[in-house]
């Protein structure tokens, strides 16, 4: 089978850096350990990951100020292909800050600065001009003031460039593009989804109904709910699997899901079913949380785990 080309979409990258305390207490000055800098934003960590994954994927993104041009430093440092749309405001910042006294992580998001009318059409103007491709991933937060028409032309202009598309946003941006349908598949979480649906999720029986609703109302082709420790469930029009999470030595939980996907469309991508294809994204969430600050899956410890969830091999931390 031919490779299928990947295009990531993150409308709201960050430039991450992670660093420690011994302890954390207020008022004091707090000496942190030497800053560790890392691409950030949900489409550039799944490019990333695929990388890793020995995959291939273009990250589509705009960006600006020394912020932005240190993410495309370290982006090209680690041989991500990327397409860059500038911007007048600077990419912003977050924080991963791991206490050290109990091994708590605390995360500082900070907000992206709004594209203007002009950068947005920018954005939409770079996708018609990036390789065509079998995927696209639109994942992450979105910066505000979006257009309220932006998301249904950059799926319509996604289907017209013969693109399948999956989606990890969450709030009014997954509920819009969910509303468009024919999505290929959709990552929320627990608290995603009961949110998009408006209802508390009672229990394993609402949590399959909510998702299955969703697939026979032909808005997306697959669910995969991520659950955290508990793995992930997998909806789909033929499927309906519960895929337990390996357990092992918990590091770091920045970029588990962006592993998740990364791997689960790589795999998908490479003409495995749905469920392999899930058990892949499990292995390779499970993967990053064993890796410190903002560092993503490995390889080797993806392929060991998928053995383990195959019934191949055994864990390892």
């Amino acid at each position: 089978m031919a490779a299928q080309r990947i295009l990531t979409l993150t409308l709201n990258p960050a430039l991450d850096m992670a660093t420690a305390v011994p302890r954390l207490s207020p008022h004091d000055k707090l000496r942190c350990s030497p800053p560790v800098y890392a691409p950030g934003g949900g489409g550039i960590n799944v490019a990333r990951a695929i990388r890793r994954l020995g995959g291939e994927a273009l990250a589509l993104f705009p960006v600006g100020g020394s912020t932005g041009a240190h993410l495309l430093d370290l982006l090209d440092a680690e041989g991500v292909p990327r397409q860059a749309v500038p911007t007048a405001s600077w990419t912003r910042e977050c924080i991963n800050l791991t206490n050290q006294a109990d091994g708590q992580q605390y995360r500082f998001v900070l907000p992206g600065s709004p594209l203007s009318a002009q950068e947005q059409a920018a954005v939409l103007s770079a996708l018609d001009r990036a390789p065509l491709a079998d995927y696209l991933v639109i994942s992450g937060s979105l910066p505000e003031g979006l257009a309220a028409d932006f998301l249904p032309q950059l799926l319509e202009q996604a289907r017209r460039r013969g693109s399948r598309c999956v989606v990890d946003s969450t709030g009014d941006a997954l509920r819009q593009m969910l509303a468009c349908g024919g999505l290929l598949l959709i990552k929320p979480n627990l608290d995603e989804l009961s949110a998009m649906a408006a209802e508390p999720i009672t229990g394993p029986e609402h949590l399959t109904r909510l998702a299955r609703d969703l697939v026979v109302a032909g808005r997306t082709e697959a669910v995969l709910v991520s659950l955290g420790a508990q793995g992930a469930l997998l909806v789909t029009a033929a499927l309906c699997e519960r895929i337990p999470a390996p357990t092992v030595p918990r590091r770091s939980t920045v970029g588990a899901g962006d592993s998740l996907l990364a791997a689960m469309v790589l795999k998908h991508a490479s003409g495995a079913g749905w469920s392999e294809a899930a058990r892949y994204g499990v292995a390779a969430g499970t993967a990053a949380i064993m890796t410190e600050g903002s560092e993503l899956c490995r390889r080797e410890d993806t392929e060991r785990l998928f053995g383990w969830l195959t019934g191949d091999a055994k864990p390892a931390g």
